[in-house]
């Protein structure tokens, strides 16, 4: 009985390494095949859901991603992305910096709204350029 203890413990860790292990050997996708992998999944969830239209608007946007997608197209997109991203937080800092010279409370907190707004944008945009 003293040999089953440590023999099941042993058992039941090895168990619970292996998803783990799976999960390391396992690279996640990058660029347009990430891209691919996330809209199969959109489509299996309008499909499981009954969801025709969605599911027929997926599988066409798959069709134009398989045909059309290159890790250096989409590299250059979402360099793009970035860029206007960051045009965008430079206006608002330009729109914030006016108000508050203004001295408008309203529009001060306005501006700075839409500044965090437009930082978590491109905060979003470079996340996605890293992937």
């Amino acid at each position: 009985m003293k040999f089953l203890a440590p023999f099941a413990l042993f058992t039941v860790a090895s168990f619970m390494t292996m998803p783990l292990l799976a999960a390391e050997e396992a690279a996640p996708l990058t660029g347009c095949a990430a891209k691919r992998q996330a809209i199969s999944t959109q489509i299996e969830q309008a499909r499981a859901q009954g969801n025709g239209a969605q599911q027929a608007g997926l599988e066409k946007a798959l069709s134009e991603v398989t045909a059309n997608c290159t890790d250096a197209s989409l590299k250059k997109e979402r360099e793009n992305k970035v860029l206007d991203a960051k045009h965008e937080v430079s206006r608002r800092q330009a729109d914030l910096d006016k108000a508050m010279k203004k001295g408008d409370a309203d529009k001060i907190n306005k501006r700075k709204d839409k500044l965090a707004q437009s930082r978590k944008e491109l905060q979003d945009a470079v996340e996605e350029l890293d992937q």
